[in-house]
């Protein structure tokens, strides 16, 4: 059977958007996440809980269809949050609500703000007003940071917060580049550590690494916290990344511009070192927001990137990002379907396409080599040099296989 995208566009296009947001939630040291939903909610959130967020459990009133129609579910929930809060250990309980029509308009004032050592904080993740798990991400921390962040009180000098899920091993390696320019304080936003939010909201500037915080980036500069855009992805953009945190923090501008070099020309020589491997088209397809940041290192090496979608809406704090791209000739395209990346799969014939499961399944069937982006991308380091020598190798191995994929096509081709 021939292959063709179907124009119906009914396919999910993102996780539940309470995923995220327990991404965030679940990490925090000494919190017990408190989830009010049905049971078909809580019965796949218990699971990708265990399995993408923090192998930890989420606690939940039983609620069925006499707790919420008998109009006892508020008592049932304050009495789970008390049972919770009994446990000496948490000192956190984020009170989750989901798109269920009934426990999405939990009145907050009726929930206690703490219960023995735990504070207790309502954070709303409805489907129908937040349309995908990053967005999500960026409600837990903006509610977090508006309760916790200690923006009244004196800035800390040379104090910076960096805006965006990282790994460990980036945040090290961040850390280690903005401390050779100067800056003295550094906080990863979303943290493991309830502190983290608390001394936030003392710092002098925020470097949003990825354009969906919204909500989070305009809370701190309503705070008069400096936004820095951009992120440190590939030669150009890296250098450019530390000379505004420089600037923003008035480091010194000598020390700022030596270290902005020496990293742009670390860049540079790795892309150089894959520069006769980086031949053909490469399609980009996430649903995790920072897809193009990638794509901009992708052309940057010297790939050729026809289409890149993403979940996310357009977004001031992307705007740059796809200015660039648009003008480098790639496609951008918002809020997709499957059906938008099948049909660019269709035109354009690729000779990588770095999408979700869907979408690699249906270019596989293709000959196509093809990678789930969010276990491929999200799940390594992308920035600096390390995280371009790491991507563009994975990136020009996969290329060089292609013809692989077009065998294993030809060998279960079904034969009449």
């Amino acid at each position: 059977m021939e292959n063709k995208a179907c124009n119906c566009k009914l396919h999910p296009q993102s996780m539940c958007p309470a995923f995220g947001g327990l991404r965030v939630l679940m990490r925090i040291e000494g919190a017990q996440v408190c989830m009010v939903a049905d049971q078909g909610c809580l019965y796949g959130l218990t699971f990708v809980s265990h399995f993408y967020a923090a192998r930890r459990s989420i606690i939940s009133p039983e609620l069925m269809n006499i707790q919420i129609s008998g109009g006892t579910m508020i008592d049932d929930l304050r009495n789970t949050i008390e049972t919770i809060a009994a446990n000496p250990a948490v000192r956190f309980i984020p009170v989750v609500s989901t798109c269920v029509a009934e426990t999405a308009g939990i009145v907050e004032e009726l929930l206690p703000k703490r219960v023995g050592n735990a504070e207790v904080l309502l954070v709303r993740l409805p489907a129908f007003q937040i349309r995908t798990h990053p967005e999500a991400k960026d409600v837990a921390v903006s509610s977090l940071l508006r309760r916790f962040g200690a923006f009244g009180e004196p800035r800390k000098e040379q104090s910076l917060v960096v805006l965006g899920e990282i790994f460990p091993v980036d945040a090290m390696m961040i850390g280690g580049i903005l401390q050779k320019i100067g800056v003295k304080s550094l906080i990863t936003l979303p943290g493991g550590d309830m502190d983290d939010y608390v001394q936030a909201g003392r710092a002098e500037a925020c470097a949003v690494l990825h354009p969906f915080y919204e909500r989070t980036a305009s809370l701190f500069e309503s705070a008069g916290i400096k936004i820095i855009g951009g992120n440190p992805v590939g030669a150009n953009a890296t250098g450019q990344w530390i000379e505004r945190i420089g600037e923003a923090l008035d480091l010194d501008p000598e020390k700022v511009k030596q270290v902005a070099d020496e990293e742009r020309q670390k860049a540079r020589e790795v892309m150089a070192g894959f520069a006769s491997r980086m031949h053909g088209s490469v399609i980009v397809a996430g649903y995790e927001g920072n897809e193009l940041p990638l794509v901009r290192l992708l052309l940057e090496a010297g790939l050729d990137v026809p289409y890149a979608s993403t979940s996310v809406s357009r977004m001031p704090l992307g705007e740059e990002d796809h200015r660039l791209l648009t003008m480098l000739g790639t496609e951008v395209r918002y809020r997709k379907y499957l059906e938008d990346d099948q049909a660019a799969v269709l035109e354009h014939q690729p000779d990588l396409v770095i999408g979700t499961t869907s979408l690699d399944s249906f270019a596989k069937e293709l000959g196509i080599p093809s990678i789930y982006y969010t276990n491929n991308i999200s799940a390594r380091p992308v920035f600096f040099a390390s995280g371009a020598a790491s991507v563009l190798g994975m990136i020009a191995g996969l290329i060089e296989k292609k013809e692989v994929y077009v065998r294993m096509k030809e060998y279960f081709k079904p034969t009449v």
